[in-house]
């Protein structure tokens, strides 16, 4: 990934994401794949979706899938996630 894969999408990023992809870079540059595997397990333990949506920028259609086959596991439709972001969306939900 940061050692050498291309972003694929960027339309989901936020600038706090693009800082992880540089720190990630930079955990490879100066300590190659090592220091790679230990800043994505610092970055999931710190934050998943952080790491969901950078792992989604370079592998677009893998992570879809996987998060398909996880709602469907969970008897989950995408309308039904596409209700929660609505709800979640709406203003009465952020008086609470």
């Amino acid at each position: 990934m940061a050692g050498g894969d291309e972003i694929k999408d960027t339309s989901g990023l936020t600038d706090a994401d693009w800082a992880a992809i540089n720190k990630l870079r930079r955990a490879y540059d100066s300590g190659g794949d090592e220091a790679l595997k230990r800043a994505y397990k610092d970055l999931c333990k710190g934050d998943p979706i952080r790491w969901v949506r950078v792992m989604g920028a370079y592998f677009p259609d893998y992570v879809r899938e996987k998060l398909k086959d996880a709602m469907a596991d969970l008897g989950m439709t995408i309308e039904d996630l596409r209700d929660i972001i609505r709800k979640s969306e709406s203003p009465s939900s952020s008086k609470h």
